[in-house]
């Protein structure tokens, strides 16, 4: 049995903590003075220790390599962290399809001017409590001169009917499935994990998520030396994905009244469950709310037994992001490409049949927590997104997430069923476009004491 020291790690790695606002702080770090202010700000850091009592805020964070740089690394320690986090996601553009609307040239200014360095995050139980807490954060990077915010992206869940929700902005519930790792406790059901050739459901590797672990292969991620400064740390994606909801509201209209089973069903066909969460896989003419609130059985579903997308099809977003068993070999081939998630909304939510324009900022923060950048993160972007030959989809990309160019095309294969016959939609615009991101390193809280003390020692 793996055992984690949750003291450790950071606690944004082990568990999404559902705080209903949060805003993320792109900091530059001093050359002279970075050290410093980690220094001062480790104690602060939310750990993935369990909670007596939910705190009013967290803090978390996390570096970019060129912040690392700053932070005065040993060069070995530098040359030792994988190329993908290296390079960092913009040089990485052309493997993530990063092109057209979705290039670089078109993202938020911060990101094209190579000063981003750290990523910190905070979330809280209200707007007031956030605020407090980012001033704070900013009277330390003052007292310590050791950093300055270049930009931020207040983020927050939507509300509905004075509610927050756990729905985004294309009017989906979100937030199931994050990964079942060995020796991570939380509150888990069956289907989260990996399938074990008994037909039950097993816990992926504790090296799919953290660094110093052995994976689903029995090996050690890469990671930098010296074995402290990577041990109980993983690799984050920051993304920001701006929703066109105007554009999928229209399409979804006009594809709606084509479709024989209308357009909430086909919106369910685009994405794999019902807007409420009911997964098409186990009810796929109607929601039911029964499965949606049974721990139990929303995520407890395979693909082997509908090869064909009968049910769900092939090219639904949640079966390209987690095919499951739908590839053979009782899911070992996906079993290495697992990611955790963390995403929260952005912008203001605009209810079904009120005005809405695509020009306004709204969309979703999407955060990737992974051991390996290039094997988890990047291999599903460019190879079940934006390509789908593993999936017998050929050259057709994620419906949703895909960047279409407006030349896409999504298969709904039917049944026997004359109600229910098969459908295509093509023209697909970009309902969704990147407007920035990178890769950063969440270090350990062990890590942050050696980097703020100046005692990696990689040889």
């Amino acid at each position: 049995m793996t055992n984690v020291n949750a003291a450790d790690i950071q606690g944004f790695v082990l568990r999404g903590y559902n705080f209903p606002v949060a805003r993320y702080l792109f900091l530059e770090i001093s050359q002279d003075n970075g050290r410093h202010f980690v220094s001062r700000l480790t104690p602060q850091i939310t750990t993935g220790e369990p909670w007596d009592k939910k705190p009013r805020s967290t803090v978390n964070i996390a570096f970019t390599y060129k912040g690392l740089v700053n932070l005065n690394l040993p060069t070995l320690a530098l040359f030792s962290f994988p190329a993908d986090f290296v390079q960092g996601m913009k040089e990485r553009g052309a493997i993530l399809n990063d092109t057209g609307k979705n290039s670089s040239e078109h993202w938020d200014l911060m990101w094209n001017e190579e000063q981003v360095h750290a990523w910190l995050s905070v979330d809280a139980l209200s707007a007031n409590e956030l605020d407090h807490r980012c001033a704070e954060l900013q009277e330390l990077m003052q007292e310590t001169g050791g950093a300055v915010v270049i930009g931020s992206q207040d983020a927050c869940a939507v509300l509905i009917d004075g509610k927050y929700t756990n729905t985004e902005h294309f009017g989906y519930t979100y937030g199931f499935g994050n990964p079942d790792y060995l020796g991570v406790m939380r509150n888990s059901g069956p289907g989260q994990g990996k399938l074990e050739y008994d037909g039950r459901w097993g816990v992926l590797a504790t090296g799919e998520l953290l660094l110093g672990y052995r994976n689903e292969a029995g090996n050690l991620p890469d990671a930098p030396v010296p074995k402290l400064l990577a041990k109980n740390g993983t690799f984050m994606v920051y993304r920001k994905l701006h929703q066109n909801v105007a554009a999928f509201r229209n399409y979804l209209d006009d594809q709606g009244r084509r479709y024989p089973g209308g357009r909430e069903k086909l919106a369910s066909k685009f994405v794999g469950r019902w807007r409420d969460g009911t997964p098409v896989e186990l009810s796929p003419h109607h929601p039911d709310p029964d499965i949606v609130a049974d721990h139990n059985r929303n995520m407890n579903f395979t693909y082997s037994s509908d090869l064909n997308g009968s049910r769900c099809p092939i090219g639904a977003h949640i079966r390209r992001g987690n095919p499951r068993d739908a590839f053979g070999f009782n899911g070992q081939l996906v079993n290495r490409r697992r990611i955790a998630r963390r995403g929260v909304p952005y912008g203001q939510y605009v209810p079904e049949g009120l005005p809405v324009r695509d020009e306004d900022e709204r969309g979703m923060i999407f955060m990737a927590l992974n051991a390996s950048i290039s094997g988890q993160f990047e291999y599903i972007c460019q190879q079940w997104i934006e390509y789908g030959n593993d999936a017998r989809q050929g050259i057709e990309k994620d419906l949703l997430a895909g960047n279409h160019n407006g030349r896409g095309r999504f298969i709904i294969t039917g049944t026997e069923d004359p109600s229910d016959p098969p459908f295509v939609c093509g023209n697909i615009p970009n309902f969704v476009e990147v407007r920035g991101g990178d890769y950063f390193f969440v270090p350990s809280i062990t890590a942050l004491t050696m980097i703020a003390g100046g005692t990696i020692d990689p040889r």
